[in-house]
């Protein structure tokens, strides 16, 4: 079972970038994309509709901005959009499909660029959701939750780790919340389940030529439960075309 995840930065410019015809020929189960900013739902044409897959979206309310959705070769038992609160539901930051052995997600967390009260608000969205994440993990059901966390958490997830500790993305109380949710719940960062080197990276800055000289983040992740962790094979980070500022993260498990 393949997943792909990524933040589109916007689904009609990755579409114009010759997004749908790459995803379409990886042969994913789950495509998990973040930051449509479209009102996709809206579209009576289907433009953005990916043939043998049903797609679902939860669009934010303000036009432009956020969004996430899943296309999906199989058709879920139940559709779930939003968390149960303004910021998650109002700006389109959740949606998961239930089947009867898997759950899976596309999340898109908030960022704190914008200033401090932003930031404030991305660390009330991580309490809240921390406490829906312990139930998940309660409840033993089996999660993929795919998405752009906008944290990256460890040193080796990011280049000039010492320049960026101020900075939003790297704070310590970011990085504390990723150990908490790996350590304390037990969710696993897929990616690192096979994957431990350095310089592996998925979103790049637009400034100082960044990709070029891959001076990067790691803030996309697949993060499963751990009944999930015996189950993935391979993972990698597609880079060879460029959709997007981030790039797509594709893992395969044996499911």
């Amino acid at each position: 079972m393949r997943v792909i995840t990524v933040n589109l930065n916007g689904i009609r410019s990755a579409f114009k970038k010759g997004f749908f015809p790459w995803v379409s020929a990886q042969n994913a189960d789950f495509i998990c994309v973040q930051e449509t900013r479209a009102a996709v739902n809206e579209d009576p044409h289907s433009t953005f509709s990916l043939p043998g897959y049903f797609d679902y979206f939860h669009d934010a309310k303000k036009k432009g901005y956020s969004g996430v959705g899943i296309y999906s070769k199989h058709k879920p038992e139940k559709v779930i959009t939003g968390l149960g609160w303004s910021i998650a539901d109002d700006e389109g930051r959740y949606i998961e499909l239930q089947f009867p052995h898997l759950n899976i997600a596309s999340l898109y967390l908030p960022s704190g660029t914008s200033g401090e009260d932003r930031q404030n608000i991305k660390y009330d969205f991580l309490d809240r959701y921390f406490k829906i994440l312990q139930q998940l993990i309660d409840n033993k059901k089996k999660y993929i939750i795919a998405g752009d966390f906008n944290i990256a958490h460890k040193i080796i997830d990011i280049k000039n780790w010492k320049a960026n500790q101020n900075h939003t993305g790297f704070l310590p109380e970011e990085r504390a919340w990723m150990d908490k949710i790996t350590e304390q719940l037990g969710f696993v960062d897929a990616f690192r389940v096979v994957n431990q080197e350095a310089n592996q990276y998925t979103w790049w800055s637009n400034f100082g030529r960044a990709w070029e000289k891959n001076v990067g983040w790691r803030i996309d992740y697949q993060i499963i439960t751990p009944n999930l962790k015996s189950k993935v094979q391979k993972a990698s980070i597609y880079k060879e075309q460029r959709f997007s500022d981030h790039a797509p993260l594709i893992i395969d498990y044996d499911i």
